[in-house]
């Protein structure tokens, strides 16, 4: 039986009078109903493959000014106070404004109850806003648009969050990369915008409210939004929110907005389209065409605010991608033909050129790997990324874009190479990766990595003797121990909060926090190993200590941290560890095959000087609670141009 409205809508003087109204509506601006934007027409421009930055793409002082007010003019629409900050793509913080009365000290609250990690952390309103702008950026790309919405989506205990019995989110344990106390990324120095890729104060944000901003179809920044005085995630990504930083931050990108056909909605992973916003523009409350203009805020509403460590309270222009200032240009003597990109200093000076590995004199400096070979390891990963299928980039049929990284025993960063708009994310996640793939697999590292991981502080006790029990390898990351070979993707299996990943019902693995402490913001050894540090430099932002953290989160051979999610696979020497490849970039198991693949192909052009793992040590060998280890994983039918299938069999 249909209701009573269907058949009064079939009739034309009711058909006549929905459609009268539906006019009225869309003509209304300004009120609770929503405003007259409709679509930023910025969105509806070009889409780009990723050659579309270049000089002129870069966020100017007045835009940065512009996306302040919209926010301010939305968040007065809604009675609220917010703290409103712009960055460009390389985390320089271009503008922070804080309303009168916004809150300054946010709590940082997965609404789980844990009370372990960082939760329940007080931390300035300033850097919550920043960590949301940057989030933004660096999972951007001309490829794909992703916010911190999407970036709550991915990395939870489930994917999708709020369903029970699936394997956690792609990229799992994410959100502790770009670390403020990273070796790798960047610090302000009271210049104007500088080189980057620069460090994030609170690492990646999951608390929606972040957005990327866009130009011509390239990324040139993010927006980031705190108003409603909590930092946290969504649980249920199944429902639609109203969230009002999400709401004040997608205003506030209007006329920089991500193009539609990039957008996170656009873009499956394991058969399950992204999320990138629970609201749309004709469903904000303003027309942000209209909002006052920024002087006329800057003083009165609320203020530009200085950020220790990060902003020095006057609005700056962003820098232009891939040109030296940014700190990241197009390699001009290791990588010919490749379309490689290196990362340089202001001085527009390499940072990381292939040498030598720096290992100690012995049985492993013998075998330490040679500048050539890590050359030959970088190129040749690249070389297969390149013929790659991209997972999480449009248009379909893309190349994977990605960061290489080469480490050696000691978590020396030995090179680095990245495709042609690789996400910015992925260079500090692709050394924690390497480093991490290094750092747990037995042989030379054993015997620091032991004795190193049981000083770190748990919520259960001893991570290494958890570890040894999971495994039952009594002398497992001891320099009395097997040799085994761990990938960052076995580390992550045993860091989840379930095993085997997916069903709820399992035990937590030894390197993950138990139930009752578990959640984004309490991971396990991952957190352990950094928090000290991350309290430390709140607290140097907040001015409540004088001290900032020096550029080491946590032990030397990790030390911007660790990661827990595919990509990250160790180098042999025959039977000796020698380093650590780590990939990130454009789908986890993509960058397994890249690691896995280049190092084959490296092997290969070097007459089988340096390995993969020798597959009697891998960990994929092991099987605790009765339950095979993962090592790598390649995906099916992974090039473009050619229908090889299963291509990491065998090797």
């Amino acid at each position: 039986m249909r209701p009573r409205g269907s058949e009064m809508a079939e009739k034309p003087i009711f058909r006549l009078l929905i459609l009268i109204f539906a006019l009225l509506a869309a003509c209304s601006g300004g009120s609770e109903k929503g405003s007259n934007t409709g679509v930023d027409p910025n969105a509806e421009g070009l889409s780009c493959d990723g050659s579309c930055a270049n000089t002129g793409a870069a966020l100017t002082g007045a835009e940065v000014e512009r996306v302040i007010a919209r926010a301010v003019f939305e968040a007065q629409a809604h009675g609220a106070n917010a703290t409103v900050a712009v960055v460009d793509r390389v985390g320089n913080v271009l503008g922070v404004f804080r309303m009168t009365g916004a809150t300054q000290n946010i709590r940082v609250d997965s609404g789980t109850g844990v009370t372990t990690g960082l939760e329940g952390s007080l931390v300035p309103d300033t850097i919550t806003a920043i960590a949301k702008a940057i989030t933004a950026a660096y999972l951007s790309t001309e490829g794909n648009a992703f916010s911190t919405r999407t970036a709550n989506q991915i990395v939870q205990e489930h994917f999708n969050p709020g369903v029970r019995d699936q394997p956690s989110g792609p990229l799992f344990g994410v959100q502790f990369s770009q670390l403020p106390c990273s070796d790798v990324t960047q610090r302000f120095s009271g210049a104007a915008t500088e080189s980057g890729p620069k460090r994030s104060p609170l690492g990646l944000g999951a608390d929606p409210g972040g957005f990327p901003l866009f130009k011509g179809g390239t990324v040139v920044g993010g927006v980031g939004v705190i108003a409603d005085g909590v930092y946290g995630i969504d649980k249920d990504v199944e429902d639609r929110d109203h969230d009002l930083d999400e709401t004040i931050a997608l205003a506030a990108s209007y006329g920089l907005a991500a193009p539609l056909d990039r957008r996170a909605e656009r873009i499956s992973v394991d058969g399950r389209f992204l999320r990138f916003s629970d609201i749309d523009f004709e469903e904000i409350r303003t027309d942000p065409t209209a909002a006052p203009l920024f002087p006329a805020l800057n003083g009165s509403v609320g203020q530009l605010v200085a950020v220790t460590g990060y902003f020095e309270g006057a609005i700056l222009d962003g820098t232009s991608f891939g040109q030296p200032t940014s700190g990241v240009r197009p390699d001009q003597l290791d990588f010919p033909n490749l379309d490689a990109f290196v990362f340089v200093d202001r001085n527009n000076t390499e940072r990381f050129r292939p040498r030598a590995g720096t290992d100690a004199p012995g049985t492993v400096g013998a075998n330490r790997l040679t500048s050539a070979e890590v050359r030959e390891l970088l190129s040749q990963a690249l070389d297969v990324a390149d013929a790659a299928r991209a997972q999480i980039r449009r248009p379909l049929g893309s190349p994977a874009r990605v960061t290489i990284t080469i480490v050696d025993t000691n978590g020396a960063i030995l090179g680095v190479v990245r495709g042609r708009d690789a996400p910015v994310f992925g260079f500090d996640v692709s050394v924690q990766k390497a480093r991490t793939a290094a750092f747990f697999s037995s042989g030379s590292t054993a015997e620091a990595a032991g004795p190193a991981l049981r000083s770190v502080s748990a919520s259960a006790g001893s991570y290494v003797t958890a570890f040894q029990a999971f495994l039952q390898i009594g002398t497992a990351l001891e320099s009395a121990g097997p040799s085994l070979a761990f990938s960052s993707r076995a580390i992550g299996n045993l860091s989840r909060p379930y095993f085997p990943d997916g069903p709820a019902v399992g035990p937590p693995g030894p390197l993950s926090s138990p139930p009752g402490f578990w959640s984004v913001f309490s991971t396990g050894i991952q957190v352990d190993l950094s928090a000290d540090k991350i309290v430390q430099h709140i607290q140097f932002v907040s001015g409540s200590s004088g001290a900032d953290v020096g550029p080491n989160c946590a032990l030397t051979p990790i030390a911007n941290g660790i990661q827990i999610f595919p990509g990250g696979l160790p180098i042999f020497r025959n039977q000796t560890l020698v380093g650590g490849i780590g990939v990130s970039g454009d789908g986890v198991d993509q960058d397994d095959m890249i690691a896995f693949l280049g190092v084959t192909r490296a092997s290969i052009a070097l007459g089988g000087s340096i390995g993969n793992a020798p597959a009697a040590i891998r960990a994929d060998r092991l099987t605790p609670q009765g339950v095979r280890l993962r090592y790598v994983s390649c995906p099916p039918a992974p090039f473009n141009s050619r229908d090889e299938q299963n291509v990491c069999e065998g090797l």
